[in-house]
């Protein structure tokens, strides 16, 4: 869910390029996430049902998160790189066998969350170790996608290309609470970007974000810690 913005450097006669590190918050948004799973998840009583069902329900969110943000890379802009960059092909292989392994992992993630959710306690422990193999398997990834990806992307791809992810991501979400990812991600954030972010946004859902989903993500990342 990145947010739209020009770096303003486009060259005569060529139209104007994204600036990208606006990805930079929507990937500390999720290495903070998951680098906590594993402990939030085993930090549940097998007798607290209501905060079982807090972070259960707090994760299904987070890797809905994950699934659209990896979805619009495959769809909006691996193909896009492949056919204008001529030498990005060995990255973009890397990029997907990378997305291919956290696929399995996120998969995993979710057969084992339903379970727990609907009361399984053995799935709390292989839950938590799913979560903490996540945050592994995402870091080099995300730092491969910085360093090497995001440079290509604000040289190859226009602004509207660059500024389709947040929608295409939003159509596609299937949590109960956009609100939360928004919230993540603005965690991230200078209260300039968060402006930014919010500028390009459906009006529907900054009305939302401003009369409800502000507060709610408070509380929410207040309750589970």
């Amino acid at each position: 869910m990145a947010s739209e913005g020009s770096s303003g450097n486009g060259v005569a006669g060529e139209p104007p390029r994204p600036d990208t590190s606006d990805m930079v918050a929507v990937h500390g948004a999720l290495r903070d996430a998951f680098a906590a799973g594993g402990a939030r998840v085993r930090s549940v009583a097998p007798d607290d049902v209501e905060r079982r069902e807090l972070i259960a329900d707090y994760y299904e969110n987070v890797l809905w998160f994950l699934h659209v943000h990896h979805e619009g890379e495959e769809e909006l802009i691996f193909p896009k790189l492949r056919q204008r960059v001529s030498d990005a092909g060995p990255l973009i292989d890397l990029l997907q066998a990378q997305h291919s392994d956290v696929v399995e992992l996120l998969t995993d993630s979710v057969t084992e969350l339903a379970a727990w959710r609907g009361g399984d306690a053995g799935a709390q422990a292989r839950l938590a170790e799913d979560l903490q193999a996540l945050s592994g398997a995402l870091e080099p990834h995300l730092e491969d996608e910085e360093t090497e990806a995001l440079p290509i992307c604000a040289q190859a791809l226009t602004i509207e290309e660059w500024g389709a992810l947040p929608g295409h991501a939003l159509s596609g979400y299937q949590g109960d609470k956009v609100w939360l990812i928004i919230g993540l991600i603005q965690e991230q954030q200078t209260p300039e970007e968060r402006q930014v972010m919010l500028e390009h946004m459906p009006p529907p859902v900054v009305q939302m974000w401003n009369e409800t989903g502000r507060q709610a993500f408070s509380d929410l990342a207040a309750t589970v810690g």
